[in-house]
């Protein structure tokens, strides 16, 4: 049986996470392999119903130690019943956000990343991803195509300010220069086809 593998695409507001999880399962799945595409929060019935309570509300509706105990919680229920039993079957599991995401977002309020990585390997077992994929736009251009959505599709995390979005890339940045190995810088700039064969290209050394 082929092996299992986990890839998750991971980067700021408006990058074209969406669209490149869809377009990189497609291009997995033309090659043969079974492909599980899910995302982060949710992902599992559980996780979906913290992941309202999450991204619904006003911006100050949690605290940043409530948020990192939510999502965990949510992750949590998702690894044990999605994740890891489709990656246990063979299948690779494409997710739109994961442990990175936590990592940034709450470390850019404040929340100590030894702490997350610490709820992180107590509710999901310290599960990483085989390959993470960073999209990277220049400052602003990705919060810039987050604006030009459909007002009604932000959440709590789409609204906060400038400065935050910042500390988040930064946060994001850091993760990529500390973890070379698994997680791979991706400009997100090019067409999607561009960025899909970037992918692609990318994960060669793990294709069967």
């Amino acid at each position: 049986m082929t092996p299992g593998r986990f890839i998750t695409l991971e980067g700021g507001e408006g990058v074209g996470k969406s669209t490149q999880v869809r377009r990189l399962a497609e291009a997995l799945e033309a090659r043969g392999l079974h492909v599980l595409v899910t995302r982060e929060p949710g992902g599992s019935e559980g996780a979906e119903a913290i992941r309202n309570l999450l991204m619904q509300g006003d911006v100050a509706r949690w605290s940043p130690h409530a948020e990192a105990l939510l999502f965990a919680a949510a992750r949590a229920d998702h690894v044990d019943r999605q994740i890891r039993p489709a990656i246990g079957a063979g299948h690779w599991v494409i997710c739109d956000r994961f442990i990175d995401s936590t990592r940034a977002y709450q470390g850019a309020q404040g929340i100590d990343d030894a702490a997350i990585l610490a709820l992180h390997g107590f509710g999901s077992r310290g599960l990483l991803p085989d390959r993470t994929f960073l999209l990277e736009l220049p400052a602003g251009e990705g919060r810039a195509r987050a604006a030009r959505r459909d007002p009604a599709a932000n959440d709590r995390f789409e609204a906060r300010d400038n400065g935050f979005h910042d500390a988040v890339a930064a946060g994001f940045a850091r993760i990529a220069e500390a973890e070379p190995v698994r997680v791979r810088r991706i400009d997100a700039s090019g067409t999607p086809e561009i960025v899909t064969d970037a992918l692609v290209e990318a994960l060669s050394d793990l294709l069967p």
